[in-house]
């Protein structure tokens, strides 16, 4: 792949995904994209030869960037509460950067009509995010003798808070509401 071709690639997944955190799965088109990035409809088809295989992607580099960010969970001294602030910063972040909810939060909401490749890979996020957490979990103050089965639901837990903290948000124009909820699911 050369270079021109890797950047139109990307270019295509960040258009993409932006369009999705703005308008959902369904609020953008080839069309869309091919003008966006200044290049023809069937060029967006070269490189992602269905909407469905581009909506897969990019939700699959959405996860990978996102766990980079969070790092490696398994600290010696890393609290439950350390973890639970690295991972509100993260959705923090996002949210602060444009105002606009988590990719995959998106994609879940609309799951139900949305091709069954796109779906896969937003429920990576959660369970790949789910497992980062309750791997940091095990190794916290807080996990120690806790069943697995718990750390698991427990990390749900906090990833639906985030999740409905990060809608409530952007709904209501107060991305406040979601940065008060760190210190809240911390002492949980």
């Amino acid at each position: 792949m050369t270079a021109s071709t890797a950047d139109t690639e990307e270019r295509i997944l960040d258009l993409a995904e932006t369009l999705i955190r703005q308008n959902g799965y369904n609020g953008f088109s080839f069309r869309d994209i091919a003008s966006g990035v200044g290049v023809k409809s069937s060029s967006v088809h070269y490189y992602f030869p269905t909407k469905a295989d581009l909506g897969a992607r990019v939700a699959r580099r959405y996860t990978e960037r996102f766990l980079d960010l969070l790092g490696d969970p398994v600290h010696p001294d890393r609290s439950a509460e350390a973890l639970i602030v690295k991972l509100h910063g993260e959705f923090a972040r996002s949210l602060g950067q444009d105002g606009q909810m988590c990719l995959c939060g998106i994609l879940a909401a609309e799951s139900s009509g949305l091709p069954e490749a796109v779906v896969t890979e937003a429920r990576a996020f959660f369970d790949r995010t789910g497992a980062w957490l309750a791997d940091g979990l095990r190794t916290s103050d807080w996990g120690a003798g806790v069943p697995e089965e718990d750390l698991t639901r427990q990390s749900l837990r906090i990833l639906a808070q985030l999740e409905g903290a990060m809608l409530i948000a952007k709904v209501q124009g107060q991305p406040a509401v979601f940065g008060d909820l760190a210190p809240k699911l911390a002492e949980a």
